[in-house]
């Protein structure tokens, strides 16, 4: 209908990745498939020109000054060095948990999003993340305890907010905003180095492997090696299956 607000393009594009993820009904046990889909709703779902931005037009934030002023705040969403830290199980359950209190804090910023059908787009969408999220951790058999995607109870509406909050109240909805867009952009990060290394058991922080590596053009020698000295040469031999060496002490003649 005429009267209808159209989808933006990034809307359409999460559309369709939603509808393909309901499609599934089931999980799917493509594990790769599922990474890639949780990489494209993670890439996706960090443009802040799908919340952020026109939150801060609307709400009267849009200069130099204000913007300074919606950077997320410290401890509101994991960090990225975080996320690194933690095990693939263990980020799975947090990013779970977290997106289901960030669909919470969504319902209550709805009313400042006039073009509700964009709005509902990225709270599908958010759902269908936590879908991957469930049926990726079922593919790496973590726990049969394992967080289910939750979904935000309609309860009470939030009262009024009074005039001298309002302000504030701004200020903490575009907070939030910009930790959730980084939030996404992050887990994205990780997704694609889960892609690189599939069913790594350990820590995927690329700098925890740095560290395993030791300094540089050190080598690292394993159990059961020993070293020879220099101008020494080994002669083995085998008396009753039982390897012998030799220590040879010899000399070179020029």
């Amino acid at each position: 209908q005429s009267g209808d607000i159209p989808f933006s393009a990034p809307g359409l594009v999460l559309g369709l990745l939603f509808l393909s993820t309901a499609a599934m009904g089931s999980c799917s046990a493509n594990y790769q498939g599922l990474l890639q889909q949780l990489q494209s709703q993670a890439d996706l779902l960090q443009d802040t020109s799908l919340l952020l931005d026109p939150y801060i037009r609307l709400q009267g934030l849009d200069t130099s000054e204000l913007r300074k002023l919606c950077k997320e705040r410290p401890g509101a969403f994991p960090s990225q060095d975080a996320l690194w830290e933690l095990s693939r199980w263990d980020l799975l359950r947090t990013l779970n948990a977290t997106l289901g209190q960030a669909l919470h804090r969504l319902t209550a910023l709805q009313q400042d999003f006039p073009k509700a059908r964009d709005w509902l787009t990225v709270t599908m969408n958010i759902r269908g993340f936590q879908n991957n999220i469930h049926c990726l951790s079922q593919l790496l058999r973590a726990s049969s305890e394992t967080a289910k995607p939750t979904q935000a109870s309609p309860g009470a509406s939030p009262p009024p907010i009074p005039a001298s909050d309002a302000f504030q109240h701004k200020l903490e909805g575009c907070q939030f905003l910009s930790g959730f867009h980084r939030l996404m952009g992050s887990a994205g990060q990780v997704f694609r180095e889960w892609g690189k290394t599939p069913r790594r058991s350990r820590r995927h922080s690329p700098r925890h492997l740095a560290l395993r590596k030791g300094p540089r053009g050190v080598q690292l020698f394993r159990r059961g090696r020993r070293l020879v000295p220099r101008g020494h040469s080994r002669l083995w031999g085998r008396v009753s299956g039982v390897p012998l060496v030799r220590t040879c002490h010899c000399h070179t003649v020029s």
